[in-house]
């Protein structure tokens, strides 16, 4: 365990290490940079999003210790921007400067399994599961479970990959094998498929004394398993929210999450939630917090890593935020029209630098700002669809 010092304060010129060089690493050394903290982000993509904007950028693979412990000298703390992050290489970190969240946040939320056991030990809902090894416990565990059931991998799942939806028996055997291909050792989660109203997010902020801050609860739309829109504040009674709020500060707490962690959730037609997965990171969901909130997960992050307080976390205004995927610019066979798009009021652009626009990845995000949660949804589809050439089709 890394031990935390809740005195460590880091002056800024000081630098944030970043494990990762997406968007998300992009975004925490902007705001980072906003304080005068320095960033220097580790990435096998040379022109990755984060490199474009971080102050040094060290071209590697994840799995290269030398070059994770040249992150580790040249950084007073690191942070990591996805979890599906080499642990070996974290840990070669961890042994020569603070990394946060610790690697053990990271072991119980990078792996789908220990995942799940660990939210049943602190007694917090999750959809009933079992874990299969082979394909006879994957269809016995369907069996029990009830179809249609949702197959997982244990690891390396993200953005809807690693899992489908099985309807029948007979397809158990299968799914099992087309997910598991080409994996050592692998293991799958089958999980009982949750009548869910609606998905809500919460990330909530922990510093190394303990003290915590959550985000409003973000209601998310996912297209194919990727987060399509989100709306905050979420369409759920205030008591609803304020559950979710303390279901994601009682997992940061038991986790000793320092950073940021974000636990998304299915809330069921009677209200009840159920926690689906966790994220011990910023969120694409918390990108409203940007334009909306006091202070933004990215600062909020920055804020925790160099050991100054804390923002407040209210939110300033409804909003919505709709991804913009590469299937935009495959669409329109060019650049979206930004310019049409940023014509809507409370409308705000955020590209990710990406060089290829591929179907299905992400590059970038619009926020709309309007005085009424359903008002700023419509607006945030309407710029995308404006941007992609749409409109004017369906107007």
């Amino acid at each position: 365990m890394s031990h935390h010092d809740p005195r460590k304060i880091l002056p800024p010129g000081s630098t944030i290490g970043i494990f990762g060089g997406g968007q998300l690493g992009r975004m925490l050394a902007m705001s980072a940079r906003a304080m005068d903290y320095r960033t220097v982000s580790l990435d096998p993509a040379a022109d990755c999003p984060a490199s474009q904007v971080c102050d040094d950028h060290i071209v590697a693979a994840y799995d290269d210790s030398d070059a994770a412990i040249e992150l580790a000298s040249r950084s007073d703390v690191v942070t990591y921007e996805f979890e599906n992050v080499d642990a070996a290489a974290i840990d070669e970190i961890a042994e020569r400067t603070e990394v946060l969240p610790s690697p053990s946040v990271l072991r119980i939320t990078q792996d789908r399994a220990i995942e799940k056991k660990t939210m049943r030990e602190l007694g917090i809902n999750v959809p009933e599961f079992r874990i299969a090894s082979n394909r006879g416990e994957a269809v016995s565990a369907a069996r029990h479970i009830g179809l249609p059931a949702v197959f997982k991998t244990t690891r390396w799942g993200y953005d809807g990959k690693g899992q489908r939806v099985v309807q029948a028996l007979k397809d158990a055997a299968s799914a099992f094998d087309g997910l598991t291909a080409g994996m050592h050792d692998a293991r799958v989660i089958v999980e009982a498929l949750v009548d869910f109203q609606l998905e809500i997010s919460v990330i909530c902020a922990r510093d190394r004394d303990g003290r915590m801050k959550t985000f409003p609860p973000s209601e998310n739309v996912h297209v194919n398993g990727i987060l399509d829109l989100s709306v905050v504040p979420a369409r759920c009674g205030e008591e609803t929210q304020e559950s979710a709020r303390a279901i994601a500060m009682r997992i940061a707490e038991r986790m000793d999450v320092v950073g940021l962690i974000a636990v998304e959730m299915f809330v069921t037609p009677d209200g009840v939630i159920a926690v689906n997965e966790t994220a011990p990171r910023p969120h694409n969901s918390g990108h409203y917090s940007i334009e909306n909130c006091d202070t933004s997960q990215f600062e909020q992050l920055t804020r925790i890593l160099t050991g100054t307080p804390m923002g407040k976390t209210d939110l300033w205004s409804a909003c919505a935020m709709a991804n913009l995927l590469g299937d935009m610019w495959h669409e329109s066979e060019s650049e979206p029209d930004w310019g049409a798009a940023l014509a809507l009021p409370g409308l705000h652009l955020h590209l990710y630098g990406k060089s290829e626009a591929r179907i299905g990845r992400k590059m970038g995000h619009l926020t709309v700002s309007a005085d009424d949660a359903i008002v700023a949804l419509d607006l945030a589809v309407r710029a995308r669809d404006i941007a992609r050439g749409q409109a004017a089709s369906k107007t």
